[in-house]
């Protein structure tokens, strides 16, 4: 018999608390009237909801459905969800991962950034959750209520570091779980979302569904940002046979037979030269694996649109 109290913060006021990881195990969560508290839940979980929340630093491991803020406010927080959703919340800083379009509703003063953690389990409560680490639609708020002439919501510095908002767990029960907050260990990959970009050249690289895709995406990922080029965005879709003929137009037949296997993982690189420079890494360090690379500069922009506007159609954004 599950205990409902095992699963709620409620009324707590200058403490920390945690869930280790395994303690939650998908069940849904509730933190509420906390004040000045620091909350690390280190495990996936359904739900959770947050109300009436003030100045506390939040934790919160990925979570199968939605997470919602309601009524709090001066909070900073790092989450990994499905849905993300505030209502009547003021002055919240959050290093987000969400699959979907997050939303806010009569909200003011919200700041994001992207999600940037690591501890050892991390990686199997994303799937345990049924989230991919390159689904991460951060920065693409929709406001439910905007009010004409104010910005309810905008980003966090690029400079931004997660320990300085949201700070390692200090209490003896929690500093087992070994917690990076360093970007280059990030699960997520750090994207620049809706940021200006530097360049006028993007490159799309798509990899195909194998025992090693994730790995190989990481790995063009590091390789291209140790050399200075950005990281737009990424994402984890489906396709079919119709879609890589809008996508990968005249070279669509080469491909369609891979995407039988499963979802294909796509980078967006950005900078001056990432068509050349995104071309010569995958024939280097990738030569025995198939990946669709953008053909030039010219196309690479085309090649861009062309996914993201099918796959946010297949995301239902």
């Amino acid at each position: 018999q599950i205990d409902p109290k095992d699963y709620t913060f409620s009324r707590l006021k200058n403490e920390t608390v945690g869930r280790l990881p395994g303690k939650v195990a998908g069940q849904q969560f509730v933190i509420q009237d906390c004040e000045n508290c620091k909350i690390y839940i280190f495990d996936h979980s359904a739900t959770i909801t947050i109300d009436d929340c003030v100045n506390c630093q939040i934790f919160l491991g990925p979570i199968k459905g939605s997470v919602f803020f309601r009524d709090c406010k001066d909070c900073k927080c790092v989450v990994a969800c499905q849905q993300f959703r505030t209502r009547d919340c003021r002055k919240l800083e959050v290093f987000l991962c969400c699959a979907t379009q997050p939303i806010i509703e009569s909200s003011s003063g919200m700041k994001f950034g992207c999600f940037q953690y690591y501890y050892p389990e991390l990686a199997l409560q994303f799937k345990d959750a049924g989230l991919s680490i390159f689904n991460n639609t951060w920065s693409n708020i929709h406001d439910f209520t905007p009010v004409s002439g104010e910005n309810n919501w905008g980003l966090l510095p690029e400079t931004a570091v997660v320990q300085d908002y949201v700070p390692l767990p200090s209490s003896e029960e929690l500093k087992v779980v070994r917690v990076s907050t360093d970007a280059a260990k990030s699960i997520i990959p750090i994207t620049r979302g809706q940021r200006q970009k530097n360049s006028d050249e993007s490159c799309l690289t798509v990899f195909f569904a194998g025992d090693y895709t994730t790995a190989n995406a990481r790995k063009l990922i590091d390789e291209m940002t140790s050399k200075g080029f950005q990281l737009v965005q990424t994402k984890e879709v489906l396709m079919k046979a119709e879609d890589a003929h809008r996508v990968f137009q005249h070279s669509a037949l080469e491909f369609i037979p891979l995407l039988e296997k499963g979802p294909v993982v796509a980078l967006e690189f950005n900078g001056d030269g990432a068509v050349e420079q995104c071309q010569s890494t995958i024939n280097e360090v990738f030569s025995g694996t198939k990946v669709f690379v953008s053909e030039s500069k010219a196309s690479a922009s085309q090649d861009v649109d062309n996914f993201y506007n099918f796959a946010d159609m297949q995301m239902g954004m």
